[in-house]
């Protein structure tokens, strides 16, 4: 039973916004649109992809259509015609296709200043010392860092570089902070994380993580793994070094050296195996 109760006053009342059940309705409602015309969707977020051959107009109609039938209807003031030169935002990235016809991915605009307001309420926050503040800082940037890996950082701004020295300047304030003690915690603060643009694996359109096709699963998987396991696995064929099977996709790969010596990394020493493997493998070799 519900603990909560149920009020039938509200019966055309939605979810919450932000609520955990947003997502799963969004697909539940919106499970054929991207039939419609070649697309990219996240939930209720949608990116149509035209060539110049197709009619906006015509496909909108579609879409509208799609949504009337389902008692939604497009938000006018979210939708928007671009060409990919011009560059679109999505999911917190800014795509477009650059003169020379490479594809770019940035974090956006919108996302970059949510970023900045959180660090600078910290960093200006009078109720903590610079060491809490660099505690809680890390966890932040550390994680926007990895949402971004896939996309080019390389700039100052990205990079985080002026929000770096900002936070050095306040923490330098305090009276028993050095420059060398400011410089570690704002490298504690800001921890590096590396990033190489359009390293993501696509999905194909008809697969899903519990299709049971395990062999695609860990071949699209083996990509997102380091340059070195990722041979191993496919020298494998996507299975264990020790116990010879396959690789489910919850379970971490680890990479081991045959001969012990971890500045071995020769291809002919190094074996992924699953995690229990690894572990019981370092424990029946005898010290």
């Amino acid at each position: 039973c519900l603990k909560a109760g149920v009020s039938p006053e509200f019966p055309e009342q939605g979810t919450p916004q932000g609520g955990v059940v947003s997502p799963l309705l969004a697909n539940v409602a919106l499970n054929g649109i991207e039939n419609i015309h070649t697309s990219l969707r996240y939930a209720d977020d949608m990116v149509f992809i035209l060539k110049p051959q197709d009619d906006a107009s015509t496909i909108l109609d579609f879409v509208k259509a799609f949504l009337a039938e389902r008692g939604m209807e497009i938000s006018e003031e979210k939708t928007k015609v671009t060409r990919a030169t011009s560059g679109f935002d999505f999911l917190g990235w800014h795509f477009r296709v650059k003169s020379n016809g490479k594809f770019s991915s940035t974090p956006s605009v919108d996302n970059y200043e949510n970023l900045r307001k959180k660090v600078k309420t910290i960093v200006n926050c009078s109720n903590y010392g610079a060491e809490v503040k660099a505690l809680k800082l890390a966890p932040i940037v550390r994680g926007w860092r990895n949402y971004h890996k896939n996309c080019d950082m390389s700039s100052g701004k990205n990079k985080l570089w002026f929000m770096n020295k900002a936070a050095n300047r306040k923490f330098r304030k305090e009276k028993k902070i050095s420059l060398h003690e400011a410089n570690k915690l704002c490298n504690n603060a800001f921890p590096k994380v590396g990033y190489e643009q359009n390293r993501h694996a696509n999905v194909k359109g008809d697969k899903s993580p519990f299709d049971g096709d395990i062999v695609y699963g860990r071949k699209r998987d083996s990509k997102l793994y380091s340059d070195a396991t990722s041979k191993a696995l496919k020298r494998q064929n996507h299975s264990c070094g020790h116990c010879g099977l396959k690789f489910m996709g919850n379970q971490d790969v680890h990479l081991h050296h045959t001969d012990g010596n971890h500045d071995n990394w020769k291809p002919q020493n190094l074996v992924a195996v699953h995690q229990s493997c690894h572990q019981q493998i370092h424990w029946s070799t005898p010290k």
